[in-house]
């Protein structure tokens, strides 16, 4: 196996979702085959949802298999450390038709106790948004076990949740434990821990085409809610050609680089880097190659890989972990 190093990109794997629509294909030109496709993982090592190289001497190779040949050149030596073989984000992107579940993530002691995973603390990234489109995160005011339960019996959960307008370039951060759910009519960036692990405690009764509603998760979800208000709306600066920072985490930096010319980057071995492409085109350089990405593209930079520019006109995302 030739064990230069390279941007990965990957194969997308499509989910369809109840919720899901067609903008995956017409905003972010995927190879979606539905009209309800909801979600394209981008990077993942979740079990049975494992990315494959689409390009380079490593294309058909699985993302896992790259690791565990190269477990320090990939992740980096930090990532390694402390993660072992596990690649421990997972990328997305979200397409709601419809609005999503009212919906929780546990905390990574619960998720280890109850089904041996990660937590799923995550961040989103509106790249579209329809006119009057929201979403909801959080309570409005600080709220207890009783009252939820007495809403979510009476069907009146949204009257305590709180919902935000949102538009294009909106970010939210959200700890686990923060009930959430993506409004109607909104295309997201997903970053999160690697984890599959989502409590559904309502879903407008909705049936699929067979007629049957989804599973909800109302008594996992008790002792993971986290009651407080949150301020999980993000601020943030937007200098061109600079990475702008977004949220620092004990998961994953996120920041933004409006890129408009050139940027040079140049960065130690300790993690991997993402770059997920929001707006516009740019281009890696990279020991005289030049690789090009375009809205909705979204490439892992192998820690290997340390010196490097990027040039075009684009916003671009970028995730590594500190």
């Amino acid at each position: 196996m030739n064990t230069s190093f390279y941007p990965l990109t990957f194969e997308p794997i499509l989910k369809e979702r109840i919720w899901g629509g067609t903008k995956l294909k017409t905003y972010l030109n995927k190879p979606i085959t539905s009209n309800i496709t909801g979600e394209s993982w981008e990077i993942s090592t979740v079990e049975n949802d494992v990315s494959i190289v689409s390009n380079g001497n490593f294309k058909g190779k699985s993302l896992n298999d790259l690791i565990n040949n190269f477990p320090e050149a990939i992740l980096g030596t930090k990532v390694y450390t402390q993660f072992g073989k596990q690649f421990p984000l997972l990328f997305k992107y979200l397409d709601a038709r419809e609005d999503l579940s009212i919906q929780l993530h546990p905390n990574d002691a619960l998720a280890k106790k109850r089904h041996n995973s990660f937590g799923k603390t995550e961040m989103w990234y509106v790249m579209q948004a329809d006119e009057a489109a929201s979403l909801i995160v959080g309570f409005k005011e600080k709220s207890s076990q009783e009252e939820y339960l007495k809403n979510l019996k009476n069907k009146t959960l949204l009257d305590i949740l709180d919902s935000k307008k949102v538009e294009k370039g909106d970010v939210f951060f959200l700890d686990t434990g923060t009930i959430h759910a993506i409004g109607a009519g909104i295309v997201i960036a997903e970053i999160q821990q690697t984890s599959d692990i989502t409590y559904r405690v309502y879903d407008f009764d909705r049936v699929d085409a067979n007629g049957n509603t989804r599973e909800l998760h109302n008594d996992l979800a008790l002792e993971a809610i986290n009651y407080d208000v949150v301020e999980a709306q993000k601020e943030y600066s937007t200098i061109e050609n600079v990475s702008n920072e977004i949220v620092n985490c004990e998961y994953f930096t996120t920041n933004i680089i409006p890129i408009d010319g050139k940027k040079s980057i140049s960065k130690n071995k300790n993690s991997f880097t993402v770059y997920m492409c929001v707006e516009g085109n740019f281009e890696l350089l990279y020991q005289g190659q030049n690789y090009a990405y375009t809205k909705g593209d979204t490439v892992l930079i192998p820690a290997e890989m340390n010196e490097f520019q990027i040039v075009g006109n684009a916003s671009i995302l970028e995730i590594y972990i500190s």
